[in-house]
Order: C-alpha cells, then structure tokens, then sequence
C-alpha cells in the first residue's frame, strides 16, 4: 500500500491584500514537490520530485498568471466567510 496526498494551503496576510498558494505533494508521508506563489515554480524536495516538478514547470500556460493566487484561494474565502461559527455544543 501506499498513500499519495496533495495539500493545498492558501496564506492570507492584511486581509486579502496579499494572497500566497502553496501546494505540497506527499508521498508515503514524505514531501516530494511544492508550489509556491511567491516564486512561481514547482520544486523538487526530495530526489523523487523531478520529473514532476520538470514536467509541471513545462506547463506554465496552465498555472501561470497575474491572480492565479487569489483565483486559487478565492473559492476558499467564499466558503469560510459564508460558515457559521461553531458554538463547541
């Protein structure tokens, strides 16, 4: 068996006004790859990330752009801005 996970994290500082994606991809518990918005690349992190980093960065049209954070983040926002508070009973 093995467990393969994507974590996507979105960090909001000064409201909405600035806006950072991270996404990590975990394999067998360990962290192999990463996006950050902040400088825009996928990254290997372990000697497994590669080829996928290699090949993502190649498809920068599909991720790339002005507002891809927020635009990320955005259906985030909505839904926890739209979530009543839980009252712990």
């Amino acid at each position: 068996d093995f467990v393969y996970q994507f974590k996507a994290m979105c960090y909001f500082t000064n409201g909405t006004e600035r806006v950072r994606y991270v996404t990590r991809y975990i394999y067998n518990r360990e962290e192999y790859a990463r996006f950050d918005s902040d400088v825009e690349v996928y990254r290997a992190v372990t000697p497994l990330g590669p080829p996928d980093a290699e090949y993502w960065n190649s498809q920068k049209e599909v991720w790339r752009g002005p507002g891809r954070s927020w635009t990320r983040c955005a259906d985030t926002t909505t839904s926890w801005s739209s979530a009543r508070p839980c009252s712990g009973e």
